[in-house]
Parts: structure tokens; C-alpha cells; sequence
């Protein structure tokens, strides 16, 4: 779900009280995962404290880890929808246009508590091992439907050509470098991550002739 605010307010009524019940179910899943601990707190005490059904809940998420993951995975959805509509420049590098499309991404991201939800996010990852594992899974379908997108999108060479999926992959490694510097500052915003983005993408192709000695 990446639905911005400005789009939001356009949609019908029913489609407002979703959004609104989903963002309810990650800022108190969020909240009761750092004050209790992520397996101290079960699924029907969440719906419980949202005041949902547990049916409900499947209608949006589909497990504690997917909740509790929503700010970056929305953030990565975004991404796809924006690749989706890139109009690359002629001779552009596959690479910009990701870390373009990203970064695009980025800014649709709400000013008002989104960077405060991806550091519980991140936080409450570090310390819960299930978590960590549906990250990995998350990133390798969306790595996945990156390439498959962009191969449809843009001119490039078919696998068994490596360099398209090693682009994304590239990406997707320097938004980790970038979010952990990011999350060092004192006060991190969504202006200050797209920063430290811009700069681990610039880093990426220097690194691989980075001397050893």
C-alpha cells in the first residue's frame, strides 16, 4: 500500500476507512511490539487494542512480520510503481533509473510519521529473528518483480545476462548502507535518508574499484 496523502483524500469514503484502519494497525502493532516485545504480544491482542476482527486484519496484512515491516515495504511498493511509469532518458544507465525510481518513491512518503515508524520498524527488526527472515523474503520477490518489470519496460538483455538483476540487487544494497547511516543521526528525516541514499549510490560503482591495499 503506497497511497499517498494527496491521492487519499481523493478516494471514496470506504476506501478512506481502510487506509485509515491500516495505518491504525501498524502505528498500535508498532507501538505494542516496542513496549511488549514482538512475540509478547499475539494477534488477537492486536485486533483487540484496533478494536478490528482478526479477518480484517487478514484483509491487509498477512502476519505480525507483515505489519510490523509496512513503512519500507510501502516505501518499496512505491518504487514499483514508479519504475512502472519511468521515462528513462536515451542512453540512461538501468542503475539511475532505479535509484531515480527510489528516490521518487521516497518523497511520496508521508512527512508526518513515516520516518518515525520506519526507525521502530527497524529497531524492533534487529532484535526479532522472524522479522529478519520475512525481510529477506520481502526483498528477494521485490527484487524479482523489479527485474521482471523493468524487463518488460526497457531494452535489456535477456538472462542469461547478469547485469540487469545485479543492478537491483546493487540498489537494494546501497538503501541498506544508506538506512543505517541514516538511522545514526539524532534526528533522521525522510529529506535526510534520501541524502544518504543519493550518496550509497554513488559510493556503488566506486566501491568495485576501491584498491584492497
Amino acid at each position: 500500500m503506497s497511497t499517498d496523502a494527496t491521492d487519499a483524500e481523493r478516494l471514496p469514503l470506504r476506501e478512506r476507512k481502510k487506509l485509515r484502519t491500516r495505518q491504525a494497525l501498524v502505528d498500535t502493532a508498532l507501538d505494542l511490539f516496542t513496549e511488549h516485545g514482538f512475540d509478547g504480544v499475539t494477534l488477537d491482542a492486536l485486533c483487540e487494542a484496533v478494536e478490528i476482527s482478526k479477518r480484517t486484519f487478514f484483509r491487509t496484512f498477512t502476519s505480525k512480520e507483515d505489519v510490523a515491516m509496512a513503512p519500507t515495504q510501502d516505501l518499496w511498493g512505491a518504487f514499483l510503481e514508479e519504475l512502472d511509469t519511468a521515462e528513462p532518458a536515451a542512453g540512461q544507465p538501468l542503475f539511475d533509473v532505479l535509484r531515480d525510481a527510489l528516490l521518487a518513491a521516497l518523497d511520496r512518503m508521508p512527512e508526518e510519521g513515516w520516518t518515525d515508524r520506519v526507525l521502530l520498524s527497524r529497531r524492533l527488526a534487529a532484535r526479532t529473528p522472524s522479522m529478519d527472515a520475512h525481510g529477506l523474503a520481502f526483498c528477494d520477490r521485490t527484487s524479482r518483480a523489479a527485474h521482471d518489470l523493468a524487463a518488460r519496460r526497457f531494452s535489456l538483455p535477456a538472462p542469461p545476462d547478469l547485469r540487469p538483476r545485479l543492478a537491483i540487487d546493487v540498489l537494494v544494497a546501497a538503501f541498506h548502507r544508506a538506512l543505517e547511516t541514516w538511522m545514526e543521526a539524532p534526528s533522521p528525516t525522510r529529506n535526510e535518508l534520501a541524502e544518504s541514499l543519493r550518496a550509497a549510490c554513488q559510493a556503488a560503482p566506486e566501491s568495485l574499484t576501491l584498491p584492497a591495499h
